[in-house]
């Protein structure tokens, strides 16, 4: 019987039905929020995994002259470097329809990782309280965004009683993810969203997902998403 406190794993057989039922939904919620209120603001991550919902979302025609991008998390490195995720979104999202968006960038070129947060989360401010759909990917490590296992800054990005807020994220120590310094939206952004999409591949990632959901709040982000009922739809496909 399914446990009515954890989401449901929605499973399409291929990659194109799997990027396709995305983009729909986050067509759908953004065209609609635009309509609503005239605007809309919509948070992804890098990488490669969304680049196929991009280019499908990018076609569309929901009104981009009003909707803000930004990213769930970000390398500190700025737009040139290979590692930077705003490249990513640049190249592949805000092309055709998609490149009348307007774009917030979490890399600030400051003097430390954390006056770069606090001058993103001003920039997010101006342009929305709140995102309206939010596209999230999760590591073999089953972190999101930049919430990574014994991060020093993970306890304070899952802690669901402060403000939505962008923080720096060190590089970890000994070895441990992240190798690069990083930027990341906080738990509260995702708790106060409208909908947010959690797009896994593969049967390595579903297992790892299905580990997390039953895991600690407040160090395993995916429980921490369920525990603070956060409108997480999860899009799997079998195809890695």
């Amino acid at each position: 019987m399914h446990d009515p406190g954890m989401p449901l794993i929605e499973s399409y057989p291929s990659l194109d039905s799997w990027s396709a039922s995305i983009a729909g939904r986050l067509e759908e919620t953004l065209a609609a929020a635009v309509l609503d209120s005239g605007k809309a603001l919509f948070a992804g991550p890098g990488g490669s995994t969304p680049s196929p919902v991009y280019a499908r979302l990018a076609q569309t025609d929901i009104g981009w002259t009003h909707v803000s991008v930004t990213l769930v998390d970000e390398r500190y490195v700025p737009e040139t470097s290979p590692d930077s995720n705003a490249r990513l979104i640049r190249e592949v999202l805000l092309k055709g329809p998609a490149a009348a968006a307007t774009f917030v960038p979490l890399y600030q070129s400051a003097i430390t990782v954390d006056r770069a947060a606090a001058l993103a989360t001003l920039a997010l401010n101006r342009v929305g309280s709140r995102f309206d759909a939010v596209l999230l990917g999760m590591g073999e490590d089953g972190h999101i965004c930049s919430m990574f296992p014994n991060s020093p800054t993970l306890r304070t990005l899952l802690s669901p009683t402060l403000k939505p807020t962008v923080l720096g994220v060190p590089h970890g120590r000994d070895g441990d993810a992240p190798t690069i310094e990083r930027l990341s939206i906080n738990l509260p952004w995702l708790m106060s969203a409208g909908r947010v999409i959690l797009g896994i591949k593969g049967t390595g990632k579903r297992a790892v997902f299905e580990r997390e959901a039953a895991g600690d709040p407040a160090l395993q982000p995916i429980a921490a998403l369920i525990a603070n009922r956060v409108p997480l739809e999860v899009v799997w496909t079998e195809a890695a």
